[in-house]
């Protein structure tokens, strides 16, 4: 396993070119799954875990790593498949993620290997494919289809995320004033979305949502073909860096090429932490970067670029 993750570490070069790279993984039977690299932190056999009183099902248990507490999430489990069983759990892995400002552990029977692909030859789950909400993609690789899951989903699921606005962050001059402008939101986790929606209608601004960078792109071109002055539409767009068919950055990049879209502010905001993002943000001209998912946070930066773009 070594081998896999000394490789995690070359990775952030990837970001920008509409690139990514996917650990490959199986749970019980033969469907190969997918997860983003740069979610993930390690692979490791599964450690001896500690059982937890009142814990979510899902929750196998918690794994001590490096000084630390993780709760280990049986992925098959939350995903509505069988669970990994007991006697199996010494034999299995755990692939440590970090989503959202925190670290967490998913079980999984097999870890394959790492593969590296565009972002174009990934695409949205098929409609009524009956587990499709658990998947935020699909891609086929060597003739099979590789279903890349939705972590936000589950781990809403298991620990909800809180996206209310806390009361009086927002005065209610600025929740006036928000009544006023749009924010379009790009994301390809429904949940996500969701999330950043209510957040923002809560503080009054009409929320228009699209799934992925191309689907956004199409829509910002279309509004300009048709004349519309994209900055006085538009308050700001907040995008997800990872998305199927075309990512953040690209999207981004295509914006500020594109004299009619340059004056647009974009915000990257995503469940990747990590340093790298910082300088990926200004090599692509993207106007600001936050971590998901902070509601009063989102809220109180909305309306900080709301104030100062438009007094």
């Amino acid at each position: 396993m070594a081998g896999v993750m000394d490789s995690v570490n070359q990775r952030t070069q990837l970001v920008g070119e509409n690139r990514l790279e996917l650990l490959l993984f199986r749970l019980r039977g033969v469907q190969i799954y997918g997860i983003n690299v740069f979610k993930v932190k390690e692979v490791l056999q599964c450690p001896k875990l500690t059982m937890m009183p009142k814990r979510n099902p899902v929750v196998r248990g918690v794994a001590h790593i490096r000084g630390g507490t993780i709760p280990i999430m049986d992925m098959g489990m939350a995903i509505g498949q069988t669970p990994i069983p007991e006697d199996k759990i010494n034999s299995s892995f755990i692939i440590i993620t970090e989503y959202n400002r925190k670290t967490q552990g998913f079980l999984v029977g097999g870890v394959e290997r790492i593969v590296n692909l565009n972002w174009g030859e990934i695409h949205p789950p098929p409609k009524g494919a009956g587990k499709e909400n658990y998947l935020t993609a699909v891609t086929q690789l060597d003739d099979k289809l590789v279903e890349i899951i939705d972590v936000e989903k589950i781990l809403s699921e298991i620990s909800p995320v809180e996206d209310t606005v806390t009361a009086g962050i927002i005065t209610e001059a600025q929740t006036e004033k928000a009544q006023r402008f749009r924010v379009l939101v790009v994301d390809d986790s429904l949940v996500a979305r969701k999330q950043i929606q209510n957040c923002l209608q809560a503080v009054g601004f009409e929320v228009i949502t699209k799934n992925d960078g191309r689907q956004a792109l199409t829509y910002l071109q279309e509004q300009a073909d048709a004349g519309v002055n994209i900055t006085e539409y538009l308050a700001l767009m907040i995008s997800d860096v990872e998305m199927p068919e075309m990512d953040g950055y690209t999207l981004t990049t295509h914006c500020k090429a594109d004299p009619r879209l340059a004056g647009l502010y974009i915000m990257l905001h995503t469940s990747l932490s990590g340093v790298f993002n910082k300088a990926m943000v200004e090599k692509v001209g993207a106007d600001d970067f936050m971590a998901k998912f902070s509601p009063d946070e989102l809220a109180e930066r909305v309306m900080t670029v709301v104030d100062e773009l438009h007094h």
